[in-house]
């Protein structure tokens, strides 16, 4: 089990999906018009002149290295796996893992038995604050 999970068990004793640490989020981040421009998976070749923007490579690198892990997620295939570990390492982003094959199109509606915090990209990474907003839950 990594260092940073923890054993958990549901209300009988049964062993469940382990936990992360309360001090350690499980940062899932966009790659495409997110810490980079919106590169569609039929052009993949602009891959190789686009560049990341500053504040989200300071503040990925930032959270990686407070202990936080960094996974990436895309909408580009598998075929594109390997020209976007390049990218991402030749640019310098500290990551753990990378997931492929995001649903295209948006309007993501995640449902999970964990705690999910969504933050909605706006053009600038920078420290995270906390607001409330109304959201959608399962009517009891």
């Amino acid at each position: 089990m990594s260092a940073n999970l923890k054993e958990a068990k549901d209300q009988e004793g049964n062993a469940i999906s382990p936990k992360l640490e309360e001090s350690v989020r499980n940062f899932l981040i966009d790659i495409d018009g997110t810490i980079t421009d919106d590169v569609p998976n039929e052009e993949p070749e602009r891959m190789a002149t686009c560049k990341p923007y500053p504040d989200a490579l300071e503040m990925c690198n930032q959270w990686y290295d407070e202990g936080h892990v960094i996974t990436f997620f895309t909408s580009r295939t598998e075929e594109h796996r390997e020209v976007t570990e390049k990218w991402l390492n030749k640019h310098g982003f500290k990551y753990h893992a990378i997931l492929m094959n995001k649903p295209r199109g948006g309007n993501y509606h995640w449902i999970d038995n964990h705690i999910v915090r969504a933050t909605r990209f706006n053009g600038k990474f920078t420290d995270l604050i906390k607001e409330t907003r109304e959201i959608e839950v399962f009517k009891p």
